[in-house]
């Protein structure tokens, strides 16, 4: 089954597997702060614009970490501050101003709450996102799949995978549902240029799969 997944909070810690290292390395970049958050974002440690929406989420929980010692005032203010430094990092992923604005109103439903009871809130709210963008892409995946004839193949762009989500992928996520289903389907995928997501990321995907892949250039994508 799916053995790619982008991101993970674990220990009051956001770890990244880190995108610009694929496929020469698997490595991981772990956020301590938000601005390590903002840093992934903003270079391209983890891109897509759901994985993005997920990570500025989380990136707001660090930062109610981060400034929990403060007088609720400040905190509040602190905390609203590190919503817009994220929210820079990527101003085109509509995703990330989508998750924020979520956390920002989880912040106003909670504001007579203690700094702890707020912290505690923002960190269910960014596990639900989460898991919302995975269940998202599972039923994607399963709907997709009833349209996909055995023995396809199939072209792709870029990368809507799993490195582009939290988990399974969207474009993506409807080829691994039918690889395992059984409908022995192939896979040309794009180069993509100039930043090239699909022969590093989208090939690294299916190929960890066992997926039948094929790169090719973006030139020769009609031929």
């Amino acid at each position: 089954m799916n053995k790619v997944k982008t991101l993970e909070f674990k220990d009051g810690s956001l770890i990244f597997l880190d995108q610009r290292k694929i496929p020469s390395q698997v490595s991981f970049f772990k956020c301590k702060g938000y601005r390590d958050v903002e840093y992934a974002i903003k270079d391209m440690v983890v891109r897509g614009a759901p994985a993005i929406g997920v990570a500025g989420a989380y990136g707001m929980v660090l930062a109610a970490r981060e400034y929990n010692h403060l007088p609720k005032e400040e905190f509040i203010k602190a905390i609203m501050k590190s919503a817009d430094v994220l929210g820079n990092a990527r101003p085109t992923a509509v995703n990330l101003m989508w998750a924020i604005s979520r956390m920002k109103k989880v912040i106003n439903e909670n504001i007579n709450h203690s700094n702890d009871k707020i912290y505690d809130a923002l960190l269910k709210e960014a596990k639900t996102i989460e898991d919302e963008d995975i269940q998202t892409n599972r039923s994607m995946a399963k709907y997709g799949n009833t349209i996909v004839p055995n023995g396809a193949t199939i072209l792709t762009h870029c990368n809507a995978g799993a490195l582009a989500t939290v988990d399974y992928g969207t474009a993506l996520g409807v080829i691994r549902e039918a690889h395992y289903s059984g409908k022995n389907i192939k896979v040309y995928a794009d180069e993509t240029r100039p930043r090239l997501q699909g022969a590093k990321l989208t090939c690294w995907e299916l190929i960890q799969e066992g997926i039948s892949t094929t790169l090719i250039p973006d030139t020769v994508s009609a031929v």
